[in-house]
């Protein structure tokens, strides 16, 4: 036997009883003629006092040991309050190696978050003993277990679908796997199991769900890992978006109120709900961090009354502040928005007497100044900062503006989750490059007014019945209500390019499954990374990854990807170029 229990069951009660226990060799100190181990496990940390000089011969950090012994009272002076069992120890009466460390440690286990990452996921297994890591895949099996309990709860059921499945243009590079038994062709793995769901509801499923692995050929971001992540998938036959967002409100705010930090506060439903159009001109994004009270304002019309030539025939945005604000720091927002991309940073404040203050004062008509001031809802003490260019230019300066303004003047809502859906996604739009119309998102969406808008509308004006879960800033979630109907298929796919033929080749299950009395449907997937990446409060994604690939899309640890032999590529009938 290794060890009668786990440290943390461990308490007073076992003083003078005979005890093995096991562990890792946290800490080793020498007090002159008494040393001391701190061995932990999964559960806990114990002081074990070592009497007898001998059975520490050898002893390494990190080695892992059974150690058998009496427990003890410790001395009044001696309780350390940091740990569950500090007041009692372990004295060792015997002492056996399981696992030795044969070489030197690459870094320390207990400080392995402030070395490089490079070095930590190389050493993965040991940077995973760190408490601190640890308890982030701790917390993220206990989000899931919450998650499949309440889904379960609401009547979903859960069901696999395929890992190797065929390659579709659904958004993304494909990850493709050659096959073995058919000559020159290749399986896919799915970048999220999107035909799958919809053709369980086409089979009579009502509600399905799953912990979905999706795998997409990307480069990584602080919140996107490369290769592999994990949703929240669920699909329901004969529903709404509004019925999808009772159920996405429902899960994601019990979910964030179980398990947010002490302290923290979480939207309630029902959550506001933002068209894409609103969102851009407000926020200058379709992730909008709503804990930021500043919201931006459209002043093109405005402008074209004006002198001021850099605005005339631009789409002018603003954002009005209430806050005092140095010479400095104006100058470091300027060196912000010039740092974006922007030529300068024009902006007006509003002085005691109402007048105006600023570079654009004197290209504002005098018969125009009130005019102004009731269109910004500008009060004594306000600055308002301007960015003009083209449209989507002019919102994403106005957002980048937005989000620097609220962090460096503190306006930020601290301890909060604050959720909104945005809604009425354009269906498509069209390539800068190819000026080719394709979709905007997903394929396989709705598009608000059904086939009537197809035949008579602007492919370029019409909505999608799409939708996205975000949270203080972050994309958590996309969604959409499902075209289950065969010829609004087959126009939409037209419109973005496809002809039957290749809509056939490409998405066949759907196009053959949607002749056989398909219902309506919709879904969405909260990504399960981002999810706990949030309440974890950790910058990088990667920190709730028990085995994340690096920023690089490396396995550092296994080394993948890597070189396979010959006699595996001809298997597979694949020659490598130069």
């Amino acid at each position: 036997m290794y060890r009668d229990r786990t440290l943390d069951k461990i308490s007073e009660a076992d003083i003078d009883s005979t005890l093995r226990v096991a562990g890792w060799v946290e800490n080793i100190r020498d007090h002159g003629g008494v040393s001391f181990i701190d061995l932990r496990d999964m559960y806990g940390i114990l002081q074990v006092v070592i009497r007898n000089a001998e059975l520490l011969k050898g002893i390494k950090k990190e080695e892992c040991i059974s150690i058998e012994g009496m427990i003890e009272k410790r001395d009044e002076e001696t309780y350390n309050p940091k740990i569950q069992s500090g007041t009692i120890e372990l004295d060792a009466k015997e002492i056996t190696v399981l696992g030795q460390v044969y070489t030197t440690l690459p870094f320390e286990v207990m400080t392995s978050k402030e070395i490089r990452e490079d070095v930590r996921l190389k050493y993965r297994y040991l940077d995973l003993r760190n408490q601190k890591v640890k308890d982030n895949i701790i917390f993220r099996s206990k989000v899931i277990a919450f998650l499949r309990q309440k889904m379960t709860d609401l009547g979903f059921m859960e069901i696999q679908t395929p890992i190797l499945c065929a390659s579709s243009p659904e958004g993304a590079r494909d990850y493709i796997v050659p096959s073995r038994k058919y000559k020159g062709k290749f399986y896919a793995l799915p970048q999220a199991p999107q035909q799958y769901k919809q053709l369980l509801m086409v089979s009579g499923f009502d509600k399905y769900f799953q912990i979905a692995p999706c795998f997409r050929d990307e480069d990584a971001r602080a919140d996107r890992s490369p290769g592999e992540f994990y949703q929240l998938d669920f699909e329901m036959s004969f529903a709404t978006q509004e019925d999808v967002f009772r159920v996405g409100e429902e899960v994601l705010t019990e979910t964030f109120e179980q398990f947010a930090p002490e302290g923290y506060t979480v939207t309630k439903a029902p959550y506001p709900v933002i068209s894409y159009k609103q969102a851009m001109l407000e926020f200058g994004t379709d992730k909008p961090d709503l804990r930021n009270p500043l919201r931006i304002i459209d002043v093109t019309e405005f402008f074209q009354k004006c002198t001021f030539k850099p605005f005339i025939g631009k789409t002018v945005r603003a954002v009005k502040v209430h806050a005092d604000m140095s010479k400095g720091f104006h100058e470091k927002l300027l060196k912000f928005a010039t740092g974006i991309g922007m030529g300068g940073l024009g902006y007006l404040e509003v002085l005691e007497d109402g007048s105006y203050k600023g570079p654009i004062d004197k290209f504002i008509p005098e018969d125009c100044k009130e005019e102004f001031k009731t269109l910004a809802g500008l009060e004594v003490g306000d600055t308002i900062f301007f960015m003009a260019d083209k449209e989507d230019r002019a919102a994403y300066y106005a957002g980048m503006i937005r989000t620097e303004l609220g962090q460096k003047l503190g306006l930020i809502e601290e301890k909060a989750y604050r959720f909104c859906y945005i809604n009425d996604f354009p269906m498509f739009e069209k390539d800068a490059e190819t000026k080719q119309i394709g979709f905007t998102h997903n394929p396989f969406s709705m598009p608000q007014g059904g086939l009537e808008a197809l035949n008579t509308k602007n492919p370029l004006d019409i909505l999608a019945y799409q939708y996205d879960i975000v949270c203080n800033g972050i994309e958590l979630s996309s969604g959409a209500v499902r075209n289950h109907d065969m010829q609004i298929m087959i126009k939409a796919f037209e419109i973005a390019g496809y002809d039957e033929e290749v809509l056939k080749a490409k998405f066949g299950a759907l196009y053959h499954a949607f002749q056989f009395g398909a219902p309506p449907h919709a879904g969405m997937a909260p990504g399960i990374d981002r999810m706990i990446m949030l309440l974890r409060n950790e910058e990088n994604i990667r920190e709730v990854i028990a085995f994340p690939m690096s920023g690089t899309a490396q396995d550092l640890m296994c080394g993948a990807p890597n070189e396979v032999t010959e006699q595996q590529l001809r298997e597979v009938h694949i020659k490598v170029r130069d």
